[in-house]
């Protein structure tokens, strides 16, 4: 079981896109470290490959990823792939977005939106 844990986290590192300004793919093995310990929010999108609602989203989450930059973090967790983390956090419904701030949920929304609508939404927590 360890070396496939330690499997799993070196093919999670290889799969997290480092750079600033770009949507970062989590998973249960990273997640606390990616997310729960970043110095800023960050916006995760709970999505899935069969979810329709999702892809329309994930343009709207790499502009928000690029323009935000300085002040927010934007990931992605395939809820198929990570039920772990998908189980801890009660999401039964795609796309689910949650805002992360000093380790803690501080927001949950359902459901694809606009842009503008989703930074009006997340405002107050980022």
């Amino acid at each position: 079981m360890a070396q496939q844990i330690t499997a799993q986290q070196v093919t999670a590192e290889q799969d997290v896109v480092r750079h600033e300004g770009e949507v970062r793919t989590v998973t249960d093995a990273d997640f606390a470290a990616e997310v729960l310990a970043a110095e800023r929010p960050v916006l995760v999108e709970f999505t899935a490959a069969w979810c329709g609602p999702c892809r329309m989203l994930a343009p709207v989450l790499a502009e928000i990823a690029r323009e935000e930059a300085g002040r927010l973090r934007v990931a992605v967790l395939d809820v198929d792939a990570n039920p772990e983390t998908t189980a801890t956090y009660g999401v039964l419904s795609m796309p689910t977005l949650m805002v992360f701030r000093g380790g803690e949920p501080v927001r949950s929304l359902v459901g694809a939106r606009p842009k503008r609508r989703l930074l009006q939404e997340i405002a107050d927590v980022v």
